[in-house]
């Protein structure tokens, strides 16, 4: 796999755009076991919980399918500290993305929908002409496959300027399934060593971007913002402040929320969380 936020795009036909910035300035208007006697656990594929859904371009207008996860199949079993979810069996964020067969338009689900007449014009330009189809249909998305669709997504985001806070949601979701991917990966296996290093940075490059578009969102745009209040807003933004050694910026944000009659009592034990690992941090930098 290659390094970088936006590499793999040459192959779709869109290198020229592997340089562009991400937050530049927009301005746009049960079965029995016969040995033992007990229950056994039914595998659990990934191609059965995704199913075909039927999604309609809105840059040029054509119907598509994409492998979408169904309504309730994927069990979660955790959370990470920064609100990553984790599923049983399958990772749902290899099937957020949306990507148009005919014209490369593609986005997160979320934002997959109406486009302002210049956001649209600015996809036929920049992006349709040198998006190269890509013809293969899987039944399930490698790692691979499903992080160059978030690259897709960042630059057709970033080509239709977007606002901060989608291109930031597109990078967490984005460093989140690097994140899923990296797990996946054994350590003791010598091949994967450089892989691993590899996939760490991208892990890495993503969440900073998606720092800095929070950050800038936060002062620039309301709530909700990409489904979430103002509270888990900061709470993410605290959490990725200290990822990069931000440590006075996670301060005053986790403090402010531990008096916010706005967060309730469940993201405060979040936030109390958080900030027992800053001291951590704080007291090993030391």
């Amino acid at each position: 796999m290659e390094n970088g936020i936006f590499a793999g795009l040459e192959a779709m036909g869109l290198g020229d755009l592997k340089d562009e910035d991400i937050f530049k300035d927009n301005h746009l208007e049960p079965t029995q076991n016969q040995e033992t006697g007990k229950e056994k656990k039914p595998q659990i594929r990934e191609e059965d919980m995704l199913f075909d859904k039927t999604y309609e371009c809105p840059v040029c207008n054509s119907s598509f399918k994409e492998r979408t996860l169904r309504t309730g199949k994927a069990r979660l079993i955790g959370t990470d500290m920064d609100l990553r979810a984790k599923f049983e069996g399958i990772e749902p964020l290899k099937y957020d993305v949306v990507l148009c067969p005919r014209c490369g338009y593609t986005a997160v689900s979320r934002y997959f929908g109406p486009l302002a007449t210049p956001q649209r014009k600015k996809i036929l330009e920049k992006i349709t002409p040198n998006y190269i189809k890509q013809e293969e249909h899987h039944e399930v998305f490698s790692y691979e496959e499903a992080i160059n669709r978030y690259r897709l997504a960042l630059v057709n985001a970033v080509v239709k300027m977007a606002k901060a806070s989608e291109k930031a949601y597109i990078c967490l979701r984005a460093g989140w399934l690097v994140r899923s991917y990296l797990e996946s990966l054994n350590e003791e296996e010598p091949q994967n060593v450089d892989k691993i290093h590899e996939t760490e940075q991208l892990e890495n490059e993503f969440l900073k971007n998606a720092y800095d578009g929070f950050t800038t969102a936060r002062g620039q745009e309301g709530y909700p913002m990409c489904g979430m209040d103002e509270v888990t807003v900061d709470y993410l933004i605290a959490n990725l402040s200290m990822r990069f050694g931000h440590y006075d910026e996670a301060a005053k944000i986790l403090s402010a929320l531990l008096v916010s009659p706005s967060c309730n009592n469940r993201m405060k034990d979040k936030v109390r969380d958080l900030r027992e690992e800053l001291k951590t941090r704080l007291l090993n930098d030391k």
